[in-house]
C-alpha cells in the first residue's frame, strides 16, 4: 500500500499535467488476484480494488495503519463492480451481486473477498476512513439503494444516484458511498458544480469502454483543470476542488466521501458562470 500526498490550492496553479496525474489519479489498482490500495492523506482515506478470481483474497493490515487489523480504528465500504462473489467478515459469509456494496464496520477482525465464478469474477471497489464508532456490517442491495433520478436530456446530464452508505441508509461513523450511472445519450455528471470544504471525495470511474475515456475536471472554481481517465480510475477530490466530470460516452461513477459530516446536500455551489 503506497502512500499518496495531497496537494494544497497554492501549488495546485504552478502543476503539469504530469504532476495533477500523480497527486489526484490512482490508476493501475485494478489487477486480477491481486488486492491494490493507497492510504491518501487527505481524510487518511485508503481506497483500491480487491480482485479475486481464481481464490479469496485477505484484507491484510499495513505497516502505514499501525494496527493489528485493517479495520481496528477504521470502516471500511465495499462495492462490487463485478460478477457474483462473496465477503466473508469474522466467519460470516455474505453473497453480493453486480452492485451490491457491504459495509464493514470498526471492529472487523477478518475480511476476504471471493468470486463464484472465475469466467465472470467479482470486483470489489474498496473506500475506507477511520471511524471512531462501531457500526454493524450492512450489505445494501441495488434495488434497495435508494434509486434517484436527476438531470435532464437537454442539458446531457440525465442520470439516476444510487444511495448505499448514508445517513437514511447503511449507517456508518463518517464514510457516505454511492454509485451514479449516466443515461444513454448523457455525457455529465455533478451538474452544477460545487465544493464542500467540511468532506473531501473520491470518485471511482467504471463501465467505461476501453477506448472511451472522461474528462474530470478539478480546481477551485476559478482556476480549473481537467484529467483524462480511463475505466476503474480513481481520483481524489480535496474539499477546496470542484468534481465534475463529461465522458465521450455513456459511464458510470462510484463517489464517497469522508470528513466533518454525512450530510449528502452539504455543499457549496459554483455556478456554471463562475467557472474559469
Amino acid at each position: 500500500m503506497k502512500t499518496v500526498l495531497m496537494a494544497d490550492p497554492v501549488r495546485y496553479p504552478r502543476m503539469t499535467t504530469e504532476e495533477l496525474r500523480e497527486t489526484f489519479l490512482l490508476s493501475g489498482l485494478h489487477e486480477p488476484d491481486k488486492l491494490h490500495l493507497r492510504y491518501v492523506d487527505l481524510d487518511r482515506s485508503v481506497t483500491g480494488f480487491a480482485a479475486p478470481v481464481e481464490a479469496s483474497i485477505a484484507l491484510p493490515t499495513f505497516p502505514e495503519l499501525r494496527a493489528a487489523y485493517f479495520t481496528e480504528r477504521r470502516e471500511l465500504g465495499a462495492l462490487n463492480i463485478g460478477g457474483a462473489g462473496s465477503i466473508t467478515v469474522d466467519g460470516k459469509t455474505h453473497a453480493l451481486e453486480n452492485l451490491d456494496c457491504l459495509y464493514i464496520g470498526r471492529g472487523s477482525r477478518e475480511v476476504s473477498f471471493a468470486a463464484k465464478d472465475r469466467n465472470a469474477p467479482a470486483v470489489f471497489y474498496l473506500l475506507s476512513y477511520p471511524a471512531h464508532a462501531e457500526f454493524p456490517v450492512a450489505l445494501v442491495r441495488k434495488a434497495e439503494a435508494s434509486p434517484v433520478e436527476i438531470g435532464s436530456a437537454e442539458t446531457c446530464n440525465k442520470r439516476t444516484i444510487f444511495k448505499y452508505i448514508h445517513l437514511q441508509g447503511a449507517r456508518s461513523c463518517q464514510l457516505v458511498m454511492g454509485v451514479t450511472h449516466l443515461a444513454p445519450g448523457s455525457n455529465w455528471n455533478t451538474m452544477p458544480p460545487h465544493t464542500h470544504m467540511r468532506r473531501s471525495e473520491i470518485y471511482m470511474y467504471f463501465n467505461l469502454a476501453a477506448d472511451a475515456r472522461v474528462m474530470h475536471f478539478m480546481g477551485p472554481p476559478a482556476e480549473t483543470r481537467h484529467i483524462v481517465m480511463r475505466d476503474k480510475e480513481i481520483v481524489v477530490s480535496p474539499g477546496w476542488s470542484i468534481h465534475s466530470g463529461v465522458g465521450t460516452r455513456a459511464y458510470s461513477f462510484t463517489w464517497g466521501m469522508g470528513g466533518e459530516n454525512q450530510d449528502y446536500a452539504d455543499m457549496d455551489p459554483a455556478p456554471v458562470e463562475t467557472l474559469r
